[in-house]
């Protein structure tokens, strides 16, 4: 397994956190303001040598830029101007290293909590969702249209990315429902997430970003997930959850549903070797709270808890 973590576009604690714990790869998210223009060698250029400059080799963009993948996956007047210039970044990552990035096909509607505030172990702060405390949008889209629209893109790009040897990695929706107000969502079940992966359009460059705890909250088997997508897992969120009444909370990486050293040596097993990066982590005491799941102190105890998994599956392993 690759030690990985997630990089905002600009320095902040996170990224001091994740130096001094032994990080040295990156999934990165680019710069989103009007001083960043994605079709600039330069401006690639520029953001890579931030990266290299500070000791973190990038090898996953994560998400692709909204600017960009909020068009494509509602499928307005802008689509195909968007794709074309995700098309263009491909041979900009390719020159840089840069193997794969994770996208998700929520349109309209991002990941998705109700809390931010949910008591955790110690009175740590964790995020939640719970239907019942949703309040819909204006916004409006059907399962058919976005399964249409995800076809468009995947027929539009694929031959692209595989010229360009960049694997596009499928993040589950999140949370895994079908419908926010009038937002439909699809990729919420295994049945649907395998039909996107191996039947739409079948490629060495479409894969999947193996989120542990979405598949947990869709009621499926991860051992047996792991199995059925051994070859197509490019990417690993390792992250744990719990189920609560009418939806679920995040959780400190050794307090939830998922037995995580468990899965990890399955992973091992399997020969899955592949970037992995922890996520949404709490809240902790004396922290102001600024991108809640991705807070930093919450940084220190969850990849120390995955360094400390992953050798012991490599001493196992051995």
């Amino acid at each position: 397994m690759i030690l990985s973590d997630y990089f905002r576009s600009a320095p902040d604690a996170a990224w001091q956190i994740a130096k001094e714990c032994g990080v040295a790869h990156g999934v990165i998210r680019l710069p989103e303001d009007k001083d960043f223009d994605i079709t600039s060698d330069a401006h690639w250029d520029a953001v890579h040598k931030r990266f290299v400059d500070f000791g973190v080799k990038p090898v996953i963009i994560e998400p692709m830029p909204n600017e960009l993948h909020d068009h494509i996956k509602a499928g307005d007047e802008k689509r195909d101007a968007c794709i074309e210039k995700a098309i263009g970044m491909l041979p900009k990552m390719e020159r840089l290293g840069i193997s794969a990035i994770c996208f998700n096909w929520m349109a309209h509607i991002g990941w998705l909590r109700t809390r931010s505030d949910y008591p955790e172990r110690g009175g740590a702060k964790v995020t939640a969702f719970q239907m019942d405390d949703f309040t819909p949008t204006e916004a409006k889209i059907t399962h058919a249209e976005l399964w249409e629209n995800y076809k468009y893109f995947l027929d539009a790009i694929l031959s692209h990315a595989e010229k360009h040897g960049i694997q596009l990695l499928l993040h589950p929706d999140d949370p895994p429902v079908p419908y926010l107000g009038d937002v439909g969502r699809i990729m919420i079940n295994n049945a649907n997430i395998h039909k996107a992966i191996f039947d739409i359009h079948p490629s060495d460059s479409l894969g999947l970003t193996l989120c542990q705890a979405n598949f947990h909250i869709m009621g499926e088997d991860l051992f047996r997930i792991a199995r059925e997508y051994k070859d197509k897992i490019g990417f690993i969120h390792f992250r744990n959850t719990t189920l609560i009444p009418g939806g679920f909370r995040e959780t400190y990486h050794d307090n939830g549903d998922l037995p995580m050293a468990k899965l990890m040596q399955h992973y091992v097993d399997l020969g899955i070797d592949v970037p992995v990066r922890v996520d949404h982590v709490p809240t902790m005491a004396n922290e102001n709270s600024q991108f809640a799941g991705y807070d930093a102190l919450g940084r220190y105890f969850a990849i120390g808890y995955l360094k400390g998994i992953l050798e012991s599956c490599k001493v196992t392993a051995d």
